[in-house]
């Protein structure tokens, strides 16, 4: 298992002891890689929020104004959302908002990237720098932050090689002997 999934494993874990966890961006229900852990969210309050409703998510609504009261929500996943909002500071403003004290957060932000809009869906508006996103969320008592992706993984990721597991081993393997400093994303994880 790679370190970022670990990272990402670890935190789900954690979500998954909150009694009520929102799933922002969720749509249809453990999308987005989230399918299997569904089962460690069998005593959990879990809801999904999306903007569309022909995602069938459990709330329609907007991540710029949640309909939920202030500090009513145990713990929030954010998986590849922020990308696709035309204010991140507003959304993440909104996600403080609604998380208890203590509230945790696990969020996934892209950096190197490919261009993934939809002409009359979702748009593509941002990627995330380490950096931006300790500014972005500076509100919070605790961010941890961890790459996904290394280096050379990072730029396969973005041509049509990426679909070659045999390769992506291989570059894993090499990414060792270089910085962290390029990544294709971050997992991230925050408690108010």
């Amino acid at each position: 298992m790679t370190f970022w999934n670990k990272f990402f494993e670890e935190k789900i874990r954690e979500i998954a002891k909150e009694k009520n966890v929102l799933d922002i961006g969720g749509g249809f229900r453990f999308q987005k890689g989230l399918d299997k852990y569904k089962d460690l969210f069998n005593n959990v309050n879990y809801k999904t929020l999306d903007i569309k409703s022909k995602y069938h998510p459990d709330i329609i609504g907007d991540i710029h104004s949640l309909s939920m009261k202030d500090e009513s929500i145990d713990a929030i996943i954010c998986k590849a959302v922020l990308e696709h909002v035309y204010d991140p500071q507003k959304a993440i403003n909104e996600m403080y908002r609604v998380l208890k004290k203590q509230g945790k957060c696990l969020v996934y932000v892209p950096f190197l990237y490919p261009y993934h809009g939809e002409k009359d869906g979702y748009k593509d508006y941002y990627r995330y720098t380490k950096d931006g996103i300790e500014y972005l969320f500076r509100k919070f008592s605790s961010i941890e932050i961890c790459p996904v992706r290394g280096n050379l993984e990072t730029v396969i990721n973005l041509t049509p090689l990426r679909s070659l597991n045999i390769l992506n081993s291989l570059i894993r393997i090499l990414d060792r002997f270089f910085s962290g400093q390029q990544s294709s994303g971050y997992n991230v994880f925050l408690i108010k």
